[in-house]
């Protein structure tokens, strides 16, 4: 049993499927690393809609995939990019997905942090306005239940002079937060609007800035997120954070040696990869609980490959990749996307996301992807 899989040279190859799963087992909950998976929005697909309409989301299904993460003990956070978070879902329809998702959490007992960002604001803003923005979103995920994540804003760079803008703005918000929030610094690689993010481009002078802001609230601070996809710029922060402070993971590329750690350290994870690596991913900070780091990292190093072949350049649309993998491994019905983001890869993109994902066992039914994969190369002209 093979399949024709496009190649980058314009030809085909064959492939032969794996006939069965990775086998993994649910178990406690973790007790060595506090890990989220940053989950994606699955769209109606019946909707009459266009790429620059409001976001319309099948709840249902959307919902049922955060129950699947919260089945095997990871925590959700909600409403990031991986959630298209300004590239499809405006905040009207985010603050929908918060409300749903916490009371969702709430319901089945899981473990949820929303983001709080500013994409509310449409055109120039004031910093007065930036402020005002991250108070509304910030009042509404503390209201959900749900912790807060107080993600990179667009319109902050956009207005800021300096650092010291930043200062002010993120000191306002951390001290009128109720419970301690998560700060999140995401690369220019993930968003080119968030290039100079913390009042400069040089990348030491932003750290710089990013730490005095916790140094001035460390009780405000129950962690970082950094997306960099920098390891060792990562581990320098962290081992510079107060204590208590956590540092989450958002390394796409380097994640299993930052979770792992090192005699110094280690980080947690808040990671858009583990939107399709759940099952895999849980199963290895289990064998992590146990005091196994070599296991831990035989299990999750072979998925690195997949995880940079999604988040490649232009990495903001990873998402396509990870949505595209959610309906092989039959979360939902079909590959359709908010905003139309399912067009922003390219077919021999999809055909080696598809070997690399089935080659690590994560397909719970082997033979649904292979129909499926086989649908999408037809509609591309690719007969078997």
């Amino acid at each position: 049993m093979t399949i024709q899989l496009p190649d980058f040279k314009g030809g085909l190859r064959s492939y032969e499927p794996r006939p069965e799963p990775l086998a993994v087992t649910s178990g406690t909950p973790f007790s060595s690393r506090t890990v989220f998976s940053a989950a994606h929005v699955v769209a109606d697909p019946f909707a009459d809609t266009s790429p620059d309409s409001p976001a319309a989301v099948d709840w249902d299904a959307t919902l049922a995939f955060r129950r699947h993460l919260w089945s095997h003990g990871l925590g959700v956070a909600e409403a990031m990019d991986t959630a298209q978070r300004g590239m499809g879902l405006d905040w009207a329809g985010a603050a929908e997905l918060i409300r749903r998702s916490a009371a969702e959490a709430k319901a089945v007992g899981g473990r949820i942090a929303c983001g709080v960002g500013t994409d509310q604001l449409t055109g120039p803003a004031s910093l007065a306005d930036v402020q005002a923005a991250y108070e509304e979103q910030l009042a509404l995920v503390e209201e959900s239940g749900a912790q807060a994540i107080l993600m990179a804003s667009r319109a902050l760079a956009a207005v800021a002079k300096g650092p010291e803008d930043y200062l002010e703005v993120y000191g306002h918000l951390l001290r009128q937060s109720s419970e301690p929030v998560v700060l999140h610094w995401l690369g220019p690689m993930f968003d080119p609007a968030l290039e100079g993010y913390w009042g400069s481009s040089g990348l030491d002078a932003a750290t710089d800035t990013f730490l005095e802001v916790i140094a001035a609230h460390p009780d405000k601070v129950d962690g970082i997120k950094v997306s960099l996809l920098e390891a060792q710029r990562e581990i320098d922060i962290r081992r510079r954070l107060p204590q208590g402070v956590r540092c989450y993971t958002g390394d796409d590329f380097n994640y299993p040696e930052l979770i792992a750690g090192d005699e110094q350290g280690f980080s947690h994870a808040l990671l858009g990869i583990f939107d399709p690596l759940g099952p895999l991913a849980a199963e290895a900070v289990r064998v992590l609980d146990t005091g196994n780091t070599a296991g831990f990292r035989e299990l999750l190093d072979p998925t690195v490959e997949l995880s940079r072949h999604l988040f490649q350049t232009p990495t903001r649309f990873y998402k396509t990749g990870v949505v595209f993998l959610a309906w092989l491994a039959g979360h939902q019905s079909h590959f359709t996307m908010v905003g139309g983001l399912q067009s922003s890869r390219s077919l021999p993109h999809f055909a080696r996301a598809y070997e690399l994902a089935d080659g690590l066992g994560l397909f719970p039914d082997p033979k649904l992807a292979e129909e499926r994969m086989k649908n999408l190369l037809s509609l591309y002209g690719v007969n078997q």
